[in-house]
């Protein structure tokens, strides 16, 4: 496995994010589409596909073992592709992602998934501050509205920063290409 070897990495796209009518995800369909078109391309050209899944602990929507904790349908992990659990914002934070993603060569990371201002943000600054090559899928990201700020603001504000911080390239999810 060369330098070049990268991944997608799904973030937290759970059933429980969709389990309320009144509260969904902005965006929330077209971003699944998207995504299950980064993970036929991702697969297509050889590049891992590695979902993470948040536990929210007892009580809450993404609890382990309540039906909200599992993936959303439309992602259908193939055999053998891992699934990191996580209780924290970052994906890297007291899991084995960084260990699986050293075994596995892989050296950049395209990142898309749930929410915007919390997972996926700290995920892509947490890969980048461990020395991975990141690209966020801009469209391909998505969260709630919350009292302050409407999500669409969140979305462009977190692409923006990222971007502009230099902790990512911001690509279109159709633009993205990966490599084996």
């Amino acid at each position: 496995m060369g330098d070049d070897m990268n991944a997608l990495l799904v973030i937290d796209l759970q059933r429980g994010m969709f389990a309320d009518p009144a509260m969904q995800p902005h965006d929330g369909q077209a971003v699944l589409k998207r995504v299950t078109s980064l993970i036929a391309a991702a697969r297509a050209a050889g590049a891992r596909v590695i979902f993470v899944q948040h536990d929210g602990g007892e009580g809450d929507v993404l609890a382990s073992g309540t039906p909200g904790f599992a993936l959303c349908p439309e992602l259908a992990p193939a055999p053998g592709e891992p699934i990191i659990v996580k209780r924290f914002c970052s994906a890297f934070q007291e899991t084995g992602l960084g260990a699986l993603l050293a075994e596995r060569g892989i050296k950049s990371l395209t990142i898309c998934g749930m929410c915007t201002e919390y997972c996926v943000d700290t995920t892509c600054r947490a890969a980048f501050e461990n020395g991975y090559t990141v690209t966020l899928a801009g469209d391909a990201h998505t969260t709630f509205d919350t009292p302050a700020i409407p999500a669409p603001t969140i979305i462009r504000h977190h692409n923006t920063t990222l971007r502009n911080a230099g902790f990512v390239t911001l690509q279109d999810s159709a633009a993205i290409r990966f490599s084996a």
